[in-house]
């Protein structure tokens, strides 16, 4: 808690120890669930405004997260994880890098 570079937040320190736990006792592991909600043939956004804060993938894949004891694990948060690890693919329509992860 002392350590400035840190986050120093105790109910974040608590829930990133409850989250490792809980990701310990998934049956089929924790990339399994959150792959199990990726959605490659998403509709390409043609304009930034269309990109999506949150989807119902990210939506289901919260609920179960919370329900499997995960904390601080809402749509918005899920979805800039499903976007951080390819699980969707939210580049414009006309952006090179668009479908590069395929």
């Amino acid at each position: 808690m002392a350590d400035a570079s840190i986050v120093r937040n105790r109910r974040k320190i608590d829930a990133t120890i409850a989250n490792a736990r809980a990701s310990l006792d998934l049956p089929d592991g924790l990339a399994a669930l959150v792959w199990a909600h990726a959605d490659p043939d998403a509709p390409a956004p043609k304009t930034v405004t269309d990109v999506p804060a949150i989807t119902p993938g990210s939506t289901a894949l919260a609920k179960k997260l919370k329900k499997s004891g995960f904390r601080h694990v809402g749509p918005t948060t899920v979805y800039a994880l499903m976007q951080a690890c390819g699980l969707v693919d939210d580049h414009l329509v006309d952006c090179h890098r668009r479908g590069a992860y395929r």
